[in-house]
């Protein structure tokens, strides 16, 4: 405890958001080892590190940047199946299923990275309602290119069309993306503990990038943009280091999320998705990671967790919703529970100080 105290609190606190992550991978691993908690739950662990992973990518544009990113699951979803395609593609060269996920995670993360130079470099130079009006229709437009994307594996490679199964022209071979019928037959390489590593490494990235003297002059021109450029910001440049570092976040944690499944379609990232994702970033705080990853794995668990409740697990999944929103915005609220707080560490306060007062007496009448 002494030694946490001597550290900074931007430390400590990165720390502690390590330490719940830690902890949480450790529970969730001794649950189910322990045969505690039901096979859908099972199921969802993967997804919800993917889901971290994109609530942590996209607070780094929305919370630390100040941009408002509505298509960011267009890059989660480059990621997907540049990942498969790259996994499918090395299946007879790498034998060991992690260093195969490791290696389509990395080539999906340099594609996402490539698309958000290319859709950055002019959006960087927007502001507003204008910049998450082109996100959005980046997103829609990835989303309609996967549709019409038909890509073929056989022994002579890759082959490549826009216009149906048979332009691929293949000599027998394995159909990996099928238009909008998506993928079929993925391997499914991602685990739980693949995930929680992505999650670290995200973790990593983001936290070291907003603590470096970069993260600092990304969080001067959110501040004031007009104030930053007048001590020689560059804030396009800026802006687009933090818009590609969350794109390249997003595309590992596509790559992982669609190797969890046999199969995966375009539609699955559209627009619902971008929102979902925005969603955790807004209901944890924005620029609050953490309170991020706290927010995707609670909401991302809660539909399972209502589904005793049938057609009404929805309906309160929404209640929830509304009601978090109207605490964590309403100012009287909040200064009812900061006084809460305050009240709560007086009293513990008062009983560790009578505690004390408590031995001395004793060691006194010794």
């Amino acid at each position: 405890m002494k030694m946490l105290q001597g550290l900074s609190k931007a430390t400590r606190s990165n720390l502690i958001t390590y330490g719940i992550v830690i902890a949480g991978y450790a529970i969730m691993q001794g649950l189910t080892m322990a045969g505690a908690i039901s096979n859908s739950l099972i199921g969802l662990l993967v997804p919800i590190c993917a889901y971290i992973c994109m609530a942590i990518s996209l607070n780094l544009v929305v919370g630390i940047s100040g941009e408002l990113s509505l298509g960011h699951a267009g890059f989660m979803s480059v990621g997907a199946f540049s990942g498969l395609v790259t996994a499918a593609c090395l299946r007879g060269v790498v034998g060991a299923d992690p260093i195969r996920l490791v290696i389509a995670m990395v080539v999906a993360g340099l594609l996402a990275a490539v698309a958000g130079i290319i859709i950055g470099l002019p959006v960087m130079r927007l502001r507003g309602d204008y910049l998450a009006i082109v996100t959005l229709a980046f997103g829609e437009i990835i989303k309609n290119l996967l549709n019409n994307l038909y890509v073929g594996l056989d022994a002579s490679g890759l082959h490549v069309s826009m216009r149906d199964a048979k332009s691929l022209g293949m000599q027998g071979g394995t159909i990996l993306i099928n238009g909008p019928q998506g993928a079929a037959g993925i391997d499914k390489l991602s685990s739980f503990t693949a995930g929680f590593i992505l999650i670290l490494f995200t973790l990593t990235i983001v936290l070291n990038l907003v603590n470096s003297r970069t993260g600092r002059a990304i969080m001067a021109v959110r501040d004031n943009r007009i104030a930053a450029e007048s001590v020689g910001i560059n804030t396009t440049k800026y802006r687009l280091i933090a818009f590609v570092v969350s794109a390249a976040l997003a595309g590992m944690a596509g790559a992982l999320y669609a190797m969890n499944y046999s199969s995966i379609v375009p539609k699955k990232f559209d627009f619902n998705t971008s929102i979902l994702i925005l969603v955790f970033v807004v209901l944890g705080g924005m620029g609050n990671i953490r309170g991020g990853i706290i927010s995707a794995a609670l909401l991302t668990v809660l539909p399972e967790m209502l589904r005793f409740i049938g057609d009404f697990r929805m309906l309160i999944y929404a209640v929830v919703l509304i009601v978090v929103m109207i605490v964590s915005n309403n100012a009287a609220i909040q200064s009812r529970i900061t006084e809460l707080k305050a009240r709560l560490r007086r009293r513990k306060d008062d009983e560790a100080a009578l505690s004390l007062d408590e031995q001395k007496g004793g060691a006194t009448h010794e």
